[in-house]
């Protein structure tokens, strides 16, 4: 730490993205951003002019070597990320990297490994986790506000960005479905998936993604960046309540709708046909206190680096939704087959766990 008492950050990677990370970096109080690096000395020139205070290098084992450096924020390709990562915390320092953690589970478990070998923070940044409007979705859940929770889907379009290292289900995706495993509790059993590259290229634009998570609650995903209409909804219908998130609307970020259907006791004269009851009711907004997700995210990496907390994105966290990940590309690689999923016991045995691995 500095004079100040504040924490450098290293961000590695300033693309479309991380360019964000050394805006909330700079305004946090109790950090300062050392070091930018990135590969495209173009990028970090114009990056440079707009934040003339950091370092700038092209040379990643120059920002690590930095003894201003005291934390490190990976947010390059997602191909990248293994080994930015790894060299971080080879270099002793905490890491807070970008999703999807790596392209493979074998990557997701030696990063683990490094990190835990070192009592280093190592944590994901599932954004959507931090948003106040997902926040109180979750507690009406827990709470028991929707009834018996039905199923859930979401729709995430736009046109463009698009990727040239992932597809448009890696790039996009891994929102929804960190936001459904954090709202079931739980990781899916079984993934479907099917995909269409629309615009040519070797690479999926589009894709639909079923997660079947047991006791009958399923979770559907549209992803595409091929659709001229920006969409960010995900919808959860219970027994009680249908419930929206829009993060698309400035105004009315959730929406309870009062209404639901239940079954009803069936009558000794029914032969067996089940009766079910309707009801319906008013729709609310609560008010969600309004706050930006990414500096919420960004000042929870800072009490994990300086008091030890446990992430509440670790690597844990990320190494699900890579496995989840990779069981959709085996599901398109089958035309949309159903794919398993066991989940993975994080033990010292991280080299069998790595070889049984994708």
């Amino acid at each position: 730490m500095n004079k100040n008492n504040q924490l450098g950050i290293a961000i590695i990677g300033c693309g479309y993205w991380g360019v964000n990370y050394v805006r909330v970096f700079e305004e946090l109080p109790e950090t300062y951003v050392a070091t930018i690096c990135d590969q495209r000395g173009e990028r970090l020139a114009e990056v440079g002019r707009r934040f003339p205070n950091a370092g700038l290098t092209t040379q990643l084992a120059e920002a690590l070597n930095d003894p201003n450096v005291d934390a490190v924020v990976v947010c390059t390709g997602a191909h990248g990320h293994y080994d930015a990562v790894l060299a971080a915390l080879e270099a002793g320092k905490p890491v807070l990297v970008e999703k999807p953690m790596t392209t493979s589970v074998a990557d997701s478990l030696e990063l683990i490994d490094a990190a835990e070998r070192r009592d280093l923070t190592l944590m994901v940044g599932h954004t959507f986790l931090y948003n106040g409007a997902v926040l109180k979705l979750k507690q009406l859940i827990d709470a028991d506000a929707m009834g018996q929770l039905y199923y859930l889907y979401s729709r995430r379009t736009n046109l463009g960005p698009i990727r040239h290292d992932v597809n448009a289900i890696w790039d996009l995706a891994p929102h929804d479905i960190s936001i459904f495993n954090y709202l079931i509790g739980r990781m899916p059993q079984w993934v479907s998936a099917v995909g269409s590259p629309i615009l040519g290229n070797c690479r999926e634009d589009v894709g639909f993604i079923s997660l079947h998570y047991g006791d009958h609650i399923v979770g559907n995903i549209h992803v595409s960046w091929a659709d001229p209409n920006k969409v960010r909804e995900l919808v959860a219908v219970g027994s009680n309540r249908r419930i929206v998130f829009d993060d698309a609307s400035s105004l009315e970020r959730l929406k309870i709708f009062e209404k639901g259907v239940v079954q009803a006791e069936p009558e000794a004269e029914s032969f067996g046909e089940y009766q079910f009851l309707m009801r319906d009711g008013d729709i609310i907004s609560p008010r969600i206190a309004p706050s930006e997700p990414l500096k919420n995210q960004c000042r929870h990496f800072i009490d994990c680096v300086l008091n030890g907390t446990q992430p509440n994105t670790d690597a844990q966290n990320g190494l699900e939704v890579v496995q989840i990940l990779r069981a959709i590309d085996r599901s398109l690689a089958h035309n949309g087959a159903p794919i398993e999923i066991e989940p993975i016991a994080i033990t010292t045995s991280y080299a069998e766990l790595a070889m049984a691995a994708d």
